[in-house]
């Protein structure tokens, strides 16, 4: 039997004006997801996606490229309102915020939202010599 191949889904944006933008920030690397307020992801994007190698990926500068580049389809679908989530302790958070700031998007909300260890994990048992 042979394999059928399934029909891509099309995007759906409408009348969406408040998204939630997920922003991942490590030392490395800089993650942005764009959802919905229900959670449904409409578009992501990384450093690695707009062609930056090794440890540029985690530079201010390719952060704010993303942004701009998720920002320009966010304004051709008509949104206006975005909230932002960012978590982890890198250097492409601020910048992010920025670029969606400048491209007309108006941000609500700012939210850090990186885990904390309340307790953190049970130490290692004593070392006998």
């Amino acid at each position: 039997m042979a394999y059928k191949k399934k029909a891509k889904t099309k995007k759906r944006y409408n009348g969406i004006e408040t998204v939630i933008a997920h922003v991942k920030s490590s030392f490395n690397n800089t993650l942005v997801s764009i959802s919905t307020t229900d959670g449904d992801i409409l578009m992501r994007g990384s450093s690695g996606q707009l062609g930056f190698k090794g440890a540029r990926k985690g530079t201010p500068f390719a952060a704010t490229q993303i942004a701009s580049n998720l920002a320009k389809e966010l304004v051709i679908h008509g949104v206006r309102l975005i909230e932002v989530n960012m978590q982890g302790p890198g250097s492409g958070r601020d910048s992010v915020v920025r670029a969606f700031q400048s491209s007309g998007l108006n941000v609500t909300v700012l939210r850090d939202v990186t885990p904390l260890p309340h307790n953190g994990v049970r130490p290692p048992k004593k070392r006998r010599v």
